[in-house]
């Protein structure tokens, strides 16, 4: 189970000291389990489509090389939306036909490499459409060329995360007054435009609410086809967007619910006449990452037990600063990395070392009493938590290592990104030229 795995890497981490007085956070990400939910999600689509299907990683949620290789050895692509993310997902060694660029603000360089290298690319607006008219008369390429739409069907629980709203700063807004018909008019215009675009949201935004965003998409390609007579449009790009549990250990809603409930909702989107891209980022890792923070100090303030650790704000920032939408289970090991068990559960709060009051993992949390020296383990942090270190402090970042958990009880760690010095900190800071400013 994954909850033994993680117990035997809390332990090994502290053991062959990952996690120490003077590294005092370490992020674990379970290799076992990555490498389960990649073969989930190929298998899901695989059961209701022999249609191809590009399942291109969404690099944002954990931008680390060795995540995007060992993802992109279990059959995924990387889908990319900055310069940065291109260059990581080709470091990897992800080719360029299964690489998908998506993003609002892309620079004409951006395009030109795009296209230069033949990756797919979505654009995002009629701007957009008319810059890529330009580039494409000056060089041909072979990149396929979609449109990303917004099919403004509603948002989830988490605004910021809902990116089919009336008022949504992603894609061509389909219900505005005269979109559809641009819409159609621009791909009639354009027979390199191959491909249609929608991603309604991610976590806080029901499977019903997704699906009824690509059933938008999908009728809007049949559109199109018919009003040229052929079949333009020969791939729909559905987003990812599968919500996390971050209430157990449970992976649930899983992949093959969210496919069985397409095929039944949009057939003709797995009848064999469209190839299909997926985009999934945050259901793949999440379940799948610890942080581990030792507890320095305990006291109590209004008589309210407070555990302060080194794990706060700069690994945690969604949770910290937005703690209702994005609520971690904290789970509880003494000094050894040995679960603690026995004795009453207390209500306390798990506190970062951040320099601000706010900087909690968790607020009157039902745990068993912590003391200095115990280990606090943020769960279900695979992605976007210890992969976008915020440098509040200059809190440096932690390290990160992957693990395989083997069935003698011993464990292996590699390590994907090794903690932050303090000298990386002061180079990163212009400490190489203090005295830079002082020059007439």
């Amino acid at each position: 189970m994954a909850s033994d795995r993680r117990d035997q890497a809390v332990r090994a981490a502290v053991d062959q000291a990952l996690l120490t007085g003077t590294e005092p956070v370490a992020a674990l990400l379970d290799i076992t389990g990555v490498r389960a939910s990649a073969a989930a999600l190929r298998a899901a689509f695989a059961d209701v489509t022999d249609a191809p299907v590009l399942h291109a990683f969404a690099v944002k949620a954990s931008p680390l090389v060795p995540v995007l290789r060992l993802l992109h050895e279990e059959g995924l692509g990387a889908e990319v939306a900055s310069p940065g993310e291109l260059a990581l997902a080709r470091a990897a060694g992800v080719t360029a036909d299964r690489i998908v660029l998506d993003s609002p603000a892309k620079t004409p360089a951006e395009l030109r490499e795009a296209l230069a290298l033949g990756i797919a690319l979505n654009a995002d607006n009629p701007q957009e459409l008319a810059r890529l008219d330009t580039l494409l008369h000056e060089t041909p390429s072979r990149s396929p060329i979609g449109l990303r739409v917004n099919p403004q069907i509603g948002g989830g629980t988490i605004d910021a995360l809902s990116t089919a709203t009336a008022t949504s700063k992603f894609g061509v807004a389909l219900r505005d007054e005269g979109a559809r018909a641009r819409v159609v008019r621009a791909y009639l215009d354009r027979p390199w435009l191959t491909r249609l675009h929608t991603h309604s949201g991610s976590q806080g935004v029901p499977l019903s609410l997704l699906v009824t965003g690509i059933r938008e998409v999908y009728e809007l390609a049949e559109e199109i086809n018919a009003a040229a007579g052929r079949r333009q449009v020969d791939t729909l790009d559905i987003g990812g967007g599968l919500p996390v549990n971050f209430a157990s250990d449970e992976e649930t809603p899983t992949y093959a619910e969210y496919a069985r409930l397409l095929a039944a909702e949009v057939p003709g989107l797995f009848d064999g006449r469209y190839g299909l891209v997926t985009e999934f980022g945050r259901s793949l890792l999440a379940k799948h990452g610890t942080v581990l923070a030792r507890v320095e100090y305990t006291k109590t303030s209004g008589s309210r037990p407070i555990a302060v650790t080194h794990a706060g704000v700069q690994v945690a920032t969604r949770t910290v600063y937005d703690p209702v939408s994005w609520p971690l289970r904290i789970a509880a090991y003494d000094a050894k990395g040995i679960p603690k068990a026995g004795g009453p559960l207390v209500d306390q709060d798990v506190a970062g070392p951040a320099c601000f009051a706010g900087d909690l993992l968790a607020v009157r949390r039902p745990l068993p009493l912590l003391a200095p020296g115990d280990v606090v383990a943020a769960l279900d942090t695979g992605a976007y938590y210890f992969a976008h270190h915020y440098a509040y402090n200059s809190l440096a970042r932690p390290g990160v290592y992957g693990f395989v958990a083997r069935e003698d009880g011993s464990v292996r760690f590699a390590t994907v990104r090794p903690p932050q010095t303090v000298a990386e900190i002061v180079a990163e800071a212009g400490g190489g030229d203090p005295d830079v400013l002082l020059r007439d």
